[in-house]
C-alpha cells in the first residue's frame, strides 16, 4: 500500500503525462500540482515509485512515465472515489440523448451513432456491441430482393428493435419467393427467441436432405444468416481520431491497432466476458487478453434492463488515456442508452 503522499505524487505524474506526452520531472510536478512538497522530496518519492513498479524511467530522459501498474492505481482511485466528472460534457451528452431517442427502434443505427459520438467526444475509438440474439424475441421478418444473389432481411423484435441483415444466396430468388418465405417464417417463429429459432433450425438442417420444398430450404438458409450469431453485432468508429494522437506516430502501433480492429470476433468475445459486470470496467495495457491491445486501454460498461445485459458501450485508446474523461463519457452514455433501450 502506498502512503497518501506517494499516491498524490503518482497521480500528479499520471495527470501530467496524460496532458503532455513527455516524461515528467519532479520540478514539473512541484509547479503544476500544489501538493506542498519540494522538488527534492518529490524526486525521492518518484524514485521509490519507480522501484515499486508504478513509474518507469526512459533512459533518454531524466523524467518518468507511468507503467500499467501506475495507471491501474490511478484509475482505481478515480472509480472508488467517483472523482471523474462530466461538467460541460454532460450537457453535450444529454443533447445527444435527445437525438438518439428517434433511433430507439433501429439498434444498428443507434449503436452506430453512439460510437461516432463517443469517438468524437473522447478522440479515441468508440466501440459498441448490440444485445445478444438469444435474449431477443422475433416479432416478424420482412425480406426484400437486393441484388441478383443477395437479400435484405429486416428483423422486427418484440423488444421494439429493428435489425438489418444482408443474406447471400447461391441461386437467384424472386421477390414472390421471398414473400412466401417471410410468411412461412413469421407463422412458424413469431414469439420465439432467436436462440429457440437457432435450435429449431439446427434440427431442421439435420434432415434438410429430406426437405422437398425448396422454399423451406431457402428459409433455413435465411435463418442461418439472420439468427445464428451467438453474440451481438460490433460497431467501431473513430480510427481517424486515434491516428491523430502522438501515441500513434509509431507505424508499429498503427499496425497493432489495425489488426485489433480486424479481429472483431476477438473484441466481441472480450466484451462478452465483461457484459455481466456492473459499472464501468477499465482494462489497461498488459491486462488485455488481446496481444494487439497490450499497448492500449479499454473503458467499457454494460447497458442493462433490470439485471439483463442489453448491449455494451466503450472506448479504446492508448494507455496514456484521459481516463477521467473517458470513464465519464462511457458512464453517462451507458445510462442514457439504457434508458432508451428500456423504454417499451
Amino acid at each position: 500500500m502506498l502512503d497518501e503522499r506517494s499516491k498524490r505524487v503518482l497521480c500528479a505524474v499520471v495527470q501530467n503525462y496524460i496532458r503532455y506526452p513527455d516524461p515528467v520531472g519532479s520540478g514539473t510536478v512541484a509547479k503544476t500540482h500544489p501538493i506542498g512538497l519540494s522538488p527534492a522530496t518529490i524526486r525521492n518519492i518518484m524514485a521509490d515509485l519507480e522501484e515499486m513498479g508504478y513509474l518507469t524511467h526512459p533512459h533518454t530522459s531524466a523524467g518518468r512515465v507511468p507503467t500499467d501498474r501506475g495507471y491501474r492505481l490511478y484509475v482505481d482511485s478515480l472509480l472508488s472515489e467517483r472523482s471523474y466528472s462530466g461538467g460541460d460534457l454532460l450537457y453535450v451528452l444529454y443533447k445527444f440523448y435527445k437525438n438518439l431517442e428517434v433511433l430507439r427502434h433501429n439498434i444498428d443505427m443507434l449503436f452506430s451513432e453512439v460510437t461516432r459520438t463517443t469517438s468524437m467526444l473522447s478522440h479515441y475509438l468508440g466501440v459498441a456491441m448490440s444485445p445478444k440474439p438469444d435474449i431477443t424475441t422475433l416479432s416478424r421478418i420482412e425480406l426484400f430482393k437486393y441484388k441478383l444473389d443477395t437479400v435484405t432481411a429486416i428483423v422486427f423484435t418484440a423488444e421494439g428493435i429493428i435489425k438489418n441483415k444482408v443474406v447471400s444466396f447461391d441461386a437467384e430468388v424472386t421477390q414472390r419467393d421471398l414473400n412466401k418465405i417471410a410468411q412461412y417464417l413469421n407463422s412458424e417463429f413469431s414469439g420465439w427467441t432467436f436462440e429457440e429459432i437457432r435450435l429449431k433450425v439446427l434440427k431442421e438442417m439435420s434432415r434438410e436432405k429430406n426437405i422437398c420444398d425448396r422454399l423451406i430450404s431457402k428459409a433455413i438458409k435465411i435463418c442461418q444468416e439472420a439468427f445464428f450469431s451467438p453474440h451481438g453485432d460490433l460497431f467501431i468508429s473513430g480510427l481517424s481520431e486515434v491516428l491523430d494522437l502522438p501515441d500513434f506516430a509509431d507505424l508499429r502501433k498503427i499496425k497493432e491497432l489495425s489488426r485489433a480492429i480486424e479481429k472483431k470476433h476477438t473484441i466481441i468475445k472480450l466484451l462478452d466476458k465483461l457484459s455481466d459486470l456492473h459499472g464501468v470496467q477499465v482494462i489497461i495495457g498488459s491486462e488485455n487478453s488481446m496481444d494487439e491491445l497490450k499497448t492500449m486501454s479499454l473503458v467499457v460498461a454494460s447497458c442493462k434492463d433490470a439485471s439483463r445485459p442489453i448491449g455494451m458501450i466503450g472506448i479504446i485508446g492508448p494507455t496514456r488515456m484521459n481516463y477521467s474523461k473517458a470513464i465519464s463519457i462511457v458512464d453517462t452514455t451507458v445510462k442514457l442508452v439504457t434508458k432508451i433501450l428500456s423504454e417499451k
